[in-house]
């Protein structure tokens, strides 16, 4: 059987979108010429590839394996297809990235917008995301994360320096209440936790004491996965939570909070733009590779 590699192609955007319109969209036809492309390729293959319904689309189980089996082969001929037509001409085409909610610096809209207004032919779509996946199956070309946390088989570059994270509070609940002075002390606070996801664990708070790292599982009264939101409950008075430093400097530099156990508190390899390693990589991530090299 012949593989319709112009199909296999259509049904990966399906599955990366999750939808008929939207990949439609991207290709520039019409939904009905999408859902007529993936109904051939399943007569092809005779097999159904995609649950559909009235609201929204799902791939069945043989859908997701062959997405899983040819999507870095397709990534792979976009970018391929990408490389030889950017020979003519500036990088472009669209540039999908998943970002930590708490890589700031890679966020701070100096840094995008410069990238943006030195590449108008690249359109930009960013993911806010703090779930762990994989992003060529997912159809990013690059995320960033921490690098402890970034498969060994990508390639990396650093975003920043070393970074590291904080408890904070507000001066008025460290007059109220007392500040502490070791880790194991947290229990008797109210604290304000980050989780990455619904179902999932509230993250363990990291210091390090004479070299040794150690973890405390806080009982944090409030739990969110909005950073935004701890810091303004910690402004307010509520309580102690802990982050990035660079998601408090704002706050620390106006007054609003005030650092506690700095001294359990090291620093360590930040963020990373991490990525596929391929033969040739696309014109338009070469770009943010070397601004992201620049901008450091």
């Amino acid at each position: 059987m012949e593989p319709d590699l112009n199909a296999l192609a259509v049904f990966a955007l399906v599955a990366e979108e999750r939808s008929f319109r939207a990949a439609a969209d991207r290709l520039g036809v019409t939904r009905s010429a999408v859902s007529q492309t993936i109904r051939r390729l399943e007569e092809t293959l005779g097999i159904a590839l995609v649950q559909r319904t009235t609201r929204s689309v799902s791939l069945t189980e043989a859908g997701e394996r062959l997405f899983a089996e040819t999507a870095p082969a397709i990534a792979e001929m976009r970018a391929a297809i990408e490389t030889t037509g950017n020979l003519r001409g500036l990088p472009r085409g669209q540039l999908r990235l998943a970002v930590s909610s708490i890589a700031e610096r890679f966020l701070a809209g100096p840094f995008l917008a410069a990238f943006a207004e030195a590449n108008p032919q690249i359109q930009i779509d960013i993911t806010v995301t703090d779930e762990e996946f994989d992003i060529v199956a997912e159809g990013y070309d690059a995320g960033v994360r921490l690098g402890e946390v970034i498969e060994q088989d990508m390639i990396a570059v650093s975003v920043a320096g070393d970074e590291r994270q904080l408890a904070v509070c507000a001066p008025a609940y460290r007059d109220r209440f007392g500040a502490p002075s070791h880790p194991s002390e947290l229990a008797g606070h109210r604290c304000i936790g980050w989780r990455p996801a619904p179902k999932v664990a509230p993250y363990r708070w990291e210091f390090a004491e004479r070299g040794k790292e150690f973890s405390v599982a806080v009982a944090p009264e409030i739990t969110t996965n909005d950073m935004a939101l701890m810091i303004k409950l910690a402004v307010a008075g509520y309580g102690i939570t802990f982050g990035m430093e660079a998601s408090f400097r704002a706050s620390i530099e106006r007054g609003e909070l005030v650092s506690v156990l700095e001294e359990y508190c090291p620093r360590f390899a930040g963020f990373y733009l991490y990525y596929p390693s391929r033969r040739n990589t696309a014109s338009k991530l070469r770009a943010l590779i070397d601004h992201v090299q620049r901008f450091r």
